[in-house]
């Protein structure tokens, strides 16, 4: 069967939540894999028309939010800059190379691809290794600017907390809340635009805060992680039952936060009821089926709504 085209929005800036996953068993990467991913995923950025709003690397996968912008936007002089910071003066540029570097550097599916074939050579070379290192072909996710944006943002960056891994969000040093509190954003390589119209009235220092409290709210870390986490391993702890009981099994806004977050890696457009159905009617022919698709609400999600699909 042939694989179903991805859906991508060509000539309009449009924001995407990547996932990719390691073909390998295990958690394969570790503390030099995982910075060597994001310092490639860094230089890409700058060549690419794009920019990383958030991402996270974990031990077998990563997340990227990035928004692309369309090729027509960048002037002839700023692609050959592009191309001579990132190929050098020795290398030759042609006259029909402008209309081919404005349509690659604008293509999603460009970006991602430089950015896992880069990063294969490094980890194969590392290892002394040949062969495939990634699984099936990456995810992607149209995202809807604002609440919806934050809401997968603040997903993103709560992984290695869900995980076990550490307990505040921020102390994960691969992941874009990290590097922004870590690092103070070193080199501005992440966006500062959390993807709240309000938060462009503040400065850096204050959209930071109000969205690290946004993080803390979604999710109420601790309680989160403590009455949630083990609760899956096969028995629920005594604890957990007892707050269940006392609020009579109802989903607290915590849980349906988190029993939602997989509408952020599959449902192929996530936003509001308009932009949903108005991304479907772009990419209707990547569908196969005979009936027409209808946005769908997302429970506990207020005026968030999705388009199941489940294929990539």
């Amino acid at each position: 069967m042939p694989r179903i085209a991805r859906m991508l929005n060509d000539g309009e800036r449009t924001i995407y939540h990547v996932i990719s996953r390691t073909a390998l068993d295990g958690f394969p990467f570790g503390d030099i894999e995982k910075e060597e991913l994001v310092k490639i995923t860094r230089q890409f950025s700058l060549i690419y028309y794009s920019d990383i709003i958030g991402y996270c690397v974990m031990g077998n996968h990563f997340h990227l939010l990035v928004k692309m912008y369309p090729g027509q936007n960048f002037t002839d002089e700023e692609i050959k800059r592009r191309f001579t910071q990132h190929y050098g003066d020795e290398r030759g540029f042609g006259e029909d190379d402008f209309e081919y570097y404005r349509k690659k550097w604008s293509n999603l599916s460009e970006f991602v691809r430089e950015v896992k074939q880069t990063f294969s050579r490094f980890y194969n070379k590392l290892h002394n290794r040949r062969g495939t290192l990634w699984g099936e072909r990456f995810k992607s996710v149209i995202v809807e600017d604002g609440q919806t944006l934050i809401n997968c943002l603040a997903y993103i960056d709560l992984n290695p907390v869900r995980a076990g891994i550490v307990k505040l969000p921020e102390d994960y040093r691969w992941s874009s809340l990290g590097y922004h509190v870590q690092s103070g954003n070193q080199d501005d390589f992440l966006s500062t635009d959390f993807g709240l119209v309000e938060f462009n009235v503040m400065d850096e220092k204050e959209r930071l805060r109000r969205y690290r409290r946004y993080v803390y709210e979604a999710d109420a870390l601790t309680k989160a992680s403590n009455s949630l986490g083990k609760s899956f391993a096969g028995t629920i702890e005594n604890e957990a039952l007892e707050e269940e009981r006392k609020a009579k099994f109802n989903l607290n806004r915590i849980q349906r936060f988190t029993y939602r977050t997989r509408y952020f890696s599959d449902s192929g457009i996530i936003g509001s009821k308009k932009f949903v159905m108005l991304n479907y009617q772009r990419c209707k022919s990547h569908f196969q089926c005979r009936h027409e698709k209808k946005p769908k609400p997302i429970k506990g999600l207020d005026g968030i709504y999705s388009l199941k699909r489940l294929m990539a």
